[in-house]
């Protein structure tokens, strides 16, 4: 079918949603493929499987008394897992899903910042209670699958600009760029380095402007070679501080734009000779349990991820009861949490 025969087929239904049924006789496929499609099936051509998406998308599906009832379970999607940070994630997920008797799926996207195409399918064919998306971006197509279908999700920490219709929780990140970046300079710092997260990262590039937005105010010029772009790795810490410490002019301070990069920051220094925070004062951003045990203490911004995740799972579980939000956008502060890993620059 064309287009434009089926956007005129289209236009001819009736509002509201359409039966299983319904969908089919639009859509010129037997129920049995409209059945694949909505459960999430892959053995149905590109094609058909789009056709009947529109469909659904324009006009939603009516699921009929003996359809099958939602998993009893939310499934938490990460980009990736691989440090302290995602365990706070699972912990304030787990919290709010054992007082509604749930269980937890957690699936990791190897890296991507858009899950792939077979994730909705596999999705919709678990059929789970609803979706928390940390860290990672749903393309317009997916979400309009997972709202079809009445799977409710929420995203943490949204790498991009959510959709206004995607309810969402954050953090005050620019504040603690901000509030950083005023502690080392309130201390007496003026070459002050920062290292970010990745640009595509909202949260990344909040937290830098937060550090520009200090260094400005207090009327201290933004070298560009003390700005340095990572990936949230100590590995990306340690690289990018081993540049910045060399001589003739290294920065007397480093603001880092999560705890893992700060690692990899103190490795650098102790590579160079330098103490920590005599010689360079550091700062953090998360504010992960390792971050109280490092050698000196990590001063760093808290981030209240387990909060974060409580909010996120409490929304998810109100929209799949059918109950709306008070707001669809919710972000947390964060605080400056001073330990012994700043100082005053020596004279």
């Amino acid at each position: 079918m064309s287009s434009t025969n089926q956007r005129l087929a289209l236009d001819g239904l009736a509002a509201g949603p359409l039966t299983t049924a319904e969908i089919a006789a639009h859509a010129g496929v037997s129920v049995a493929t409209v059945s694949k499609v909505i459960n999430g099936r892959t053995d149905v051509a590109s094609d058909t499987r789009a056709r009947i998406e529109e469909i659904i998308r324009s006009h939603g599906h009516r699921r009929q008394k003996r359809a099958s009832r939602p998993a009893p379970a939310l499934e938490l999607v990460f980009r990736q897992i691989r440090d302290a940070y995602h365990v706070e994630i699972i912990k304030g997920v787990q919290q709010v899903a054992r007082e509604h008797r749930l269980a937890v799926v957690i699936s990791e996207l190897q890296g991507r910042l858009t899950p792939g195409r077979g994730w909705v399918e596999d999705v919709l064919f678990r059929r789970p209670a609803g979706i928390i998306e940390v860290y990672s971006v749903l393309a317009d197509t997916q979400s309009g699958q997972l709202r079809s279908r009445g799977i409710p999700f929420v995203l943490v920490g949204p790498n991009g600009e959510p959709a206004h219709a995607s309810p969402s929780v954050g953090a005050t990140n620019w504040n603690g760029g901000l509030s950083a970046t005023r502690h080392l300079l309130r201390l007496g710092h003026r070459r002050i380095a920062v290292i970010t997260g990745p640009e595509n990262a909202l949260a990344s590039r909040a937290r830098a402007d937060g550090y520009r937005t200090a260094m400005e105010t207090a009327g201290v010029l933004v070298d560009r070679d003390l700005v340095r772009i990572g990936d949230y790795r100590a590995e990306d810490g340690l690289r990018h501080a081993r540049e910045l410490l060399r001589p003739p002019s290294p920065p007397t301070a480093v603001f880092t734009c999560n705890d893992a990069l700060a690692l990899g920051v103190y490795r650098a220094a102790a590579e160079a000779g330098l103490s920590i925070p005599d010689d360079l004062s550091v700062v953090g951003f998360d504010d992960l349990r390792p971050a109280q045990w490092t050698v000196p203490p990590l001063t760093t911004v808290h981030q209240p991820l387990t909060e974060m995740a409580v909010t996120a799972a409490a929304m998810v579980v109100n929209l799949a009861q059918g109950q709306p939000l008070a707001q669809t956008r919710v972000e947390l502060a964060t605080e400056l949490v001073v330990r012994d890993s700043t100082a005053p620059p020596r004279s």
